[in-house]
């Protein structure tokens, strides 16, 4: 999918890619986007609590007041800014704080992604898990439109983990992709998230089975079957 960018700040105003330790980012790495300059205002109205979190004074310029938009961005090889979503969405899966937008991001780089959202949600065991919903462009081939097991399925899941195993940490590869015709949407025209359908059990990514060996390690897989509901 084309992302449209941000562009560039315009005059008497400056732009930062900052972490969340208040350090700018590297170049073509994803961080909160602060702003400054002359046009940003001095607080909210009526509102201190909200204006101590949204302004800050600039570590950079003396003098100056930057303001945390929220909105997650990098800079493109041509010097434009790319908007990759707000920091509201971000998750903590297994103590690792995770930026979907960054992995939706990525999937979008592939030729067979036409559009993507990536989501935490449970799964049956009670787990937290992230789940890619796609929707293929004409050249993820052949597989079923509906996104249905089988060897094409599998296929377009696996070219998809191996994509971004090459570019993210293990712990920002989704456990599950499930295909869709299309993004289910609200009358408003935003992303329906309680519309995105419950991925099947078989649809996580697990690794080869290997039987439990001698008495103590079948014990053990049996007390581990019973808490995990497995």
């Amino acid at each position: 999918r084309q992302r449209v960018p941000l562009g560039r700040p315009i005059r008497n105003s400056t732009v930062y890619l900052l972490d969340c330790h208040g350090a700018p980012v590297p170049f073509g790495a994803v961080g909160e986007l602060y702003v400054g300059g002359a046009g940003v205002a001095r607080g909210y109205l009526n509102r201190p609590e909200l204006t101590a979190e949204r302004f800050i004074a600039s570590p950079f310029v003396e003098g100056d007041r930057l303001y945390r938009t929220g909105d997650l961005a990098r800079y493109l090889p041509d010097g434009n800014l790319e908007f990759l979503g707000r920091n509201d969405d971000q998750v903590k899966i297994r103590g690792f704080r995770i930026e979907p937008g960054e992995i939706a991001a990525r999937l979008c780089e592939h030729p067979w992604v036409r559009d993507t959202v990536v989501v935490a949600r449970e799964d049956r065991a009670g787990q937290m898990r992230l789940v890619a919903y796609v929707v293929c462009s004409s050249q993820a081939g052949a597989e079923d439109e509906t996104g249905a097991e089988g060897e094409d399925a599998a296929g377009l899941a696996g070219g998809l983990r191996a994509h971004l195993g090459a570019r993210l940490p293990d712990y920002m590869v989704p456990s599950a992709f499930v295909r869709l015709s299309a993004l289910p949407l609200t009358a408003n025209g935003k992303l329906d998230r309680k519309a995105l359908p419950v991925p099947d059990d078989e649809a996580y990514a697990r690794t080869a089975y290997e039987a439990p060996q001698g008495e103590v390690e079948t014990l053990l897989a049996g007390i581990w079957q019973e808490l995990l509901g497995l």
